[in-house]
């Protein structure tokens, strides 16, 4: 037990640590608050009793606080410097990347490069990046692990399980990944786009959506600047193992396949965080006026078709924490009003389009069923109906001569010709028993007329 304490001298557990590593290798950059929210979400619940905010947030990021020490005992973090708000950040080594990445079981070019202006002014956009990852899984406390806290705390923490929920876990996120125009996915070509977050979940219908965060600091241009180099990416092709040209994005993930023509390239999420002046409104209607060639659809009967266009959808951070990816908080760029995320990325009113033409499809070839089947033929003998193949069979014409019985079925007609065939033997029978009687009946004639000329 000495000798463990030793080595981790703020006492944490191995699986702490893991936990710590495995936010930090998707984070990059993180504080000891946001690590806990996202690994141990039910010590948010807990100290309540402390008076003051500052001491339920030391109390309930003591046990990951911990954790992080141990690991900057061993070289797998460092410090990196504070917050605006006084919150020391902590990063990831050398040595801690990869043991991340042994922990996130990805190979090194999957772990992406160190965020922008890491332990630098605050590292304030790296910070709204892990508030973005938070607010889209919205981590949910186990209630188990707040047993016994006051009634308000579980109350709390009772609301946040029964709220919608958010979308995938830690594991689901990567940041600051490399979409090279140029260049290989380990040696990304100089200006090639940056992901700030890439999120994978498939089993919740997004197989790949890109986010990127602003902190309404940098100018439209800038921003819309960002989306020609995505595109360059996008356009980019390369030979797969098969030895066929695929764009590039397809080689590392997986995506819908195109629908009736729509084949779109993957949605990205801009999610503006009101740090600096710019209004994160303004900052959405000029971007999407200088971006409106990579989003803008084609009108097709009732809906919109964007193909080898990019849908873009826009929201602000304080929309994203108070609704969750499936409220109303995200907005489509050349659309009117805000949708869920689902719905904004996708074509509602194509699918609906879709979903009639089905349904009047299904509905004709019911009506066109059942109509045939009012014109279904039946047997005259025991009013059965025809098959298919016996409705085919009696209508048949082979060089001339058709069905022998047409208004009897299989069965009836089977057993109408073993009919006439017996009635045909029973005649050729007679007809041969005639035959003979009138031979014999001549003959013996014939006998009886040379006896008498004999004598």
């Amino acid at each position: 037990m000495a000798g463990k304490r030793k080595t981790n001298e703020a006492g944490s557990s191995t699986g702490l640590r893991a936990d710590v590593l495995r936010v930090l290798g998707v984070l990059k950059a993180a504080t000891a608050d946001q690590i806990q929210r996202l690994s141990s979400p039910h010590l948010t619940y807990r100290h309540t009793l402390k008076e003051t905010a500052a001491e339920r947030k030391e109390a309930r990021t003591a046990s990951h606080r911990g954790a992080l020490n141990d690991l900057r005992r061993h070289g797998l973090s460092v410090d990196g410097g504070r917050t605006r708000g006084g919150e020391e950040v902590r990063l990831l080594t050398k040595d801690g990347l990869a043991a991340a990445g042994l922990e996130l079981d990805r190979g090194p070019e999957e772990m992406g490069g160190m965020p922008k202006s890491a332990g630098r002014s605050g590292a304030s956009h790296a910070m709204t990046v892990n508030e973005t990852v938070i607010a889209m899984i919205r981590p949910k406390p186990d209630l188990a692990l707040v047993t016994g806290e006051p009634t308000e705390a579980i109350a709390a923490a009772q609301a946040f399980v029964d709220a919608p929920d958010g979308i995938g876990t830690i594991t689901s996120y990567a940041t600051e990944v490399a979409l090279p125009a140029t260049g290989t996915w380990r040696n990304p070509g100089v200006g090639c786009a940056w992901a700030d977050i890439v999120l994978t979940a498939p089993e919740v219908g997004l197989p790949l959506l890109f986010i990127e965060a602003d902190n309404c600091t940098e100018e439209a241009p800038i921003i819309a600047a960002k989306f020609d180099k995505y595109m360059r990416h996008f356009h980019r092709m390369v030979k797969d193992t098969d030895g066929r040209d695929k764009p590039m994005w397809r080689t590392r993930w997986s995506a819908h396949d195109p629908q009736w023509g729509d084949a779109t390239h993957p949605p990205v999420l801009l999610v503006f965080h009101q740090v600096g002046k710019r209004p994160a409104l303004q900052q959405m209607k000029n971007v999407a006026a200088l971006t409106r060639e990579h989003w803008q659809g084609q009108w097709a009967d009732g809906f919109h078709l964007y193909n080898q266009k990019m849908p873009i959808v826009a929201t602000t951070l304080e929309l994203l924490r108070e609704h969750g990816p499936a409220g109303p908080a995200f907005w489509r760029f050349g659309r009117e009003d805000r949708q869920n995320l689902w719905e904004a990325i996708g074509n509602p009113r194509r699918d609906a389009a879709l979903a009639r033409l089905a349904e009047e499809g299904r509905r004709r070839l019911a009506q066109e069923a059942a109509e045939r089947e009012a014109q279904r033929p039946v047997c005259a003998d025991c009013g059965q109906k025809f098959t298919d193949d016996r409705w085919k069979a009696s209508i048949v014409v082979d060089w001339g001569c058709g069905d022998s019985h047409p208004h009897l079925c299989d069965d009836c007609k089977a057993r109408a010709v073993e009919a006439e065939r017996q009635a045909a033997q029973a005649e050729h029978e007679r007809q041969e028993q005639e035959r003979q009687e009138t031979e014999t009946a001549q003959a013996s004639k014939a006998g009886g007329w040379l006896g008498r000329w004999r004598s």
